[in-house]
């Protein structure tokens, strides 16, 4: 009786050749067996046979590579349909390696295998971990982009629904005990399939029926969900919550209409920045838009108003205007690309299609947009405006500024509007009776210039651009007290990819500490990221085991860890049990 084991992909390591003259089959054989190679008819392709368990035949297939397989397609796949088990292999130092199982061996996997299940081993095979320090220069950095992490390897396992190991060396430990414990136990489970017909009438028949090892992966690290964006519908808020308004729309009559505000309608239109005074107009390019302002509105002065950012009277001198101005701003607030919805609402409230035309083209000539796409349907709408990136403009900025932050040694200027509308706490601040309701000049405390700046980036252009996993940690608490939740999402996410990016040698010989890390996670209610921190350190166990830092960690994280650690110590004792068992004088009679 033999079994059919089927390996594909290389696993020859790009950075190191010391593994230049092994291979995973034949550090396997090793020393198990008289191993012969049978077949080399195609340059690459190896047959090996052996025996294991004293007289049990085993025949591997080899392929390295796709384009060996692709010489003689039908044959190969033949090959690949008679395995009883899979293993795809490749060097997590050689991404190519990867693409190719990924690309070409998994598809054929899936498409032979379809109806039936074959066990199938992933082994990432080499350390990412070099000696001495890492270095700093481009040409040694590049290895983020060589080098395979651990999740893309669990994400293929778990494709395949396959067993995922990863080998740091192809040495006795690892091939022999660790991957050969593994691969040993799925023989014997072919083994049973294949004689279970035979042995039914057999009473120690159920002796091939021991109990496996404890296969569970670290795969089921918590996945963090990514808050959708409430960009738009936070300055729609703005509009019907009118706070910090310093517009107000009249009638010729001096009719109150509407309030607005001024970062807002400067940020699309060159027109309010004209009439509110953040241009003047010999820096206009365009004249009309100077004409526009004059013939559209006017501001109103009031005698009695001193105050610099008092709210400013305009007086729109356009009747028709007038009466659809609440459909106009709802449109600018919502990003000022819905033109479809803004002329399905005019219809609403003008019959004459002429004057509806004629406010259309109004309001394009109010922002400037092109004259493409007048009909509004929705296949010609315009280019969407990108609100975030005209904002952004305002962002650290004097112009139109109403408050000035003191923070360390500088003065940081922004906008009552834009913080109302994208933080809670902002809003609560300015309002009511508190202290900075009134203040022009607010000092910030406990929060360094450059985590507040990056925080106030995000409220104008909602983009999180953290300069280092240390300083999205500072922006993660300071968004935790401004209760930016979604700002904390995305730092959560920026250090867990900056991890997961990481070589294995730079978390060798990084001085970040993922302790602290866990420590100020729970500190500020991020349970999600301090529980994925924790996995992550079960699945680089070999590494952060051994900083000093290690032993910070309480008994209940340092048993969670334990836990799900791979390869844990639980685990180790069972295979180190079912080996033993295995190859024991009994074991080896029930098989003759």
């Amino acid at each position: 009786m033999s079994v059919n084991i089927l390996l594909l992909g290389n696993e020859r390591d790009q950075i190191s050749d010391d593994n230049e003259h092994q291979s995973l089959a034949s550090v396997y054989l090793h020393g198990r067996a008289n191993r012969s190679l049978i077949q080399e008819s195609q340059p690459g392709f190896k047959v090996y046979q052996a025996n294991v368990f004293g007289n049990i035949q085993v025949v591997l297939h080899e392929f390295p590579s796709w384009d060996i397989l692709r010489v003689n397609l039908q044959s190969s796949q033949h090959t690949v349909s008679e395995a009883d088990i899979i293993i795809v292999k490749y060097s997590v130092n050689a991404k190519t390696s990867y693409l190719d199982v990924k690309d070409n061996f998994v598809p054929l996997i899936r498409q032979i295998f379809s109806h039936c299940t074959v066990p199938v081993i992933v082994a990432a095979v080499g350390s990412r971990v070099n000696d001495g320090p890492p270095c700093s220069c481009p040409l040694c950095t590049s290895d983020r982009g060589i080098s395979v992490t651990a999740s893309e390897g669990i994400q293929l396992a778990k494709d395949l629904a396959a067993t995922y190991m990863e080998l740091h060396a192809l040495n006795d430990f690892y091939v022999g005990s660790y991957f050969g414990g593994v691969l040993e136990y799925f023989i014997i489970q072919t083994l049973n399939t294949k004689t279970s017909a035979k042995c039914k009438k057999k009473k120690n028949n159920q002796v091939l029926k021991v109990k496996p090892p404890n296969l569970e992966q670290p795969e089921r690290m918590p996945v963090l969900q990514e808050d959708p964006s409430r960009y738009e519908s936070d300055f729609q808020g703005l509009l019907v919550h009118r706070q910090c308004a310093d517009v107000i729309f009249c009638s010729p009559s001096l009719e109150h209409l509407l309030e607005a505000h001024r970062i807002v309608l400067c940020s699309v239109s060159d027109v309010f920045m004209v009439l509110f005074g953040g241009k003047s107009a010999h820096h206009v390019r365009d004249s009309c838009v100077s004409k526009t302002a004059s013939d559209l509105f006017a501001i109103y002065r009031e005698l009695s108003v001193t105050a610099q950012y008092s709210p400013v009277r305009v007086i729109v001198k356009d009747s028709l205007l007038c009466s659809c101005l609440s459909d106009i701003l709802h449109f600018i607030y919502s990003g000022a690309h819905q033109w479809y919805l803004l002329k399905q609402q005019l219809r609403k409230r003008i019959e004459d299609p002429e004057d509806v035309a004629r406010i259309i083209h109004t309001v394009r000539c109010i922002l400037k947009t092109s004259g493409k796409g007048t009909d509004c349907s929705p296949s010609h709408c315009p280019e969407p405006w990108q609100f975030c990136r005209a904002l952004g403009i305002f962002f650290n900025t004097p112009l139109l500024a109403d408050v000035i932050f003191q923070v360390q040694d500088i003065t940081i200027p922004a906008h009552r509007a834009v913080l109302v509308a994208r933080c809670d706490v902002m809003a609560a601040m300015f309002s009511g009776s508190y202290v900075e309701a009134k203040s022009f000049l607010i000092p910030i405390y406990g929060i360094s210039k450059d985590t507040f700046l990056c925080f106030l980036e995000y409220l104008y252009t909602d983009c999180c651009c953290p300069a280092s996993i240390l300083q999205a940690m500072s922006l993660l608490v300071c968004s935790e007290m401004y209760q930016v939740y979604r700002l904390q999402r995305l730092c959560e996410h920026y250090i867990i990819s900056q991890l997961q990016s990481m070589p294995s040698r730079e978390l060798a010989t990084t001085s970040l500490s993922l302790v602290s890390l866990i420590r100020k996670a729970k500190f500020h209610n991020s349970e999600h990221l301090a529980t994925w921190l924790l996995h992550f350190m079960a699945v680089n166990y070999l590494i952060f085991s051994q900083k000093s830092d290690f032993q910070d960690l309480s008994a209940e994280e340092r048993d969670f860890i334990e836990m799900h650690r791979w390869p844990s110590s639980i685990y180790l004792k069972q295979l180190a049990e079912y080996r033993q068992y295995i190859h024991s004088q009994k074991y080896r009679c029930a098989l003759m």
